[in-house]
């Protein structure tokens, strides 16, 4: 026999064997094996519900546990977000500040450049027709 031929032989063979144990201690009365076969299934499922309340109740609160300390990084990181942004948002305010700044400038010195040369080339016309 390989190994996935055993599983199946074994759990017949446990079947059969409570089958067995039921109908012996009923009598060979197959009525009374089943109603027997019952009340153990439902005192194994009573017993197993009663363990289960204190375990649900335990699963809860490490539920409630996690979500507070998973809620509690998402705060953080959310702080610790804005606060980049923030960061991020007056660096370019000043960045911005200073670009207008040396933008303005340029533009005196453009203006300041065209009003000499004006000047100059006035003086020049005005030289020809005898002014200073």
């Amino acid at each position: 026999m390989s190994s996935k031929s055993k599983l199946p032989f074994a759990l017949g063979l446990t079947a059969a064997g409570g089958i067995g144990y039921y109908l012996y201690s009923a009598g060979g009365n197959t009525h009374v094996a089943k109603k027997q076969a019952e009340a153990d299934a439902y005192r194994v499922s009573s017993q197993f519900k009663s363990d289960l309340p204190g375990r649900g109740e335990e699963a809860r609160k490490d539920a409630e546990k996690y979500g507070a300390q998973a809620g509690s990084k998402v705060d953080k990181t959310i702080h610790k977000t804005e606060a980049e942004l923030k960061k991020a948002a007056a660096e370019a305010e000043a960045y911005a500040k200073e670009a207008k700044s040396a933008a303005l400038k340029k533009v005196e010195e453009f203006d300041k450049k065209v009003e000499t040369e004006a000047s100059k080339a006035k003086s020049g016309i005005s030289s020809w027709f005898g002014g200073k």
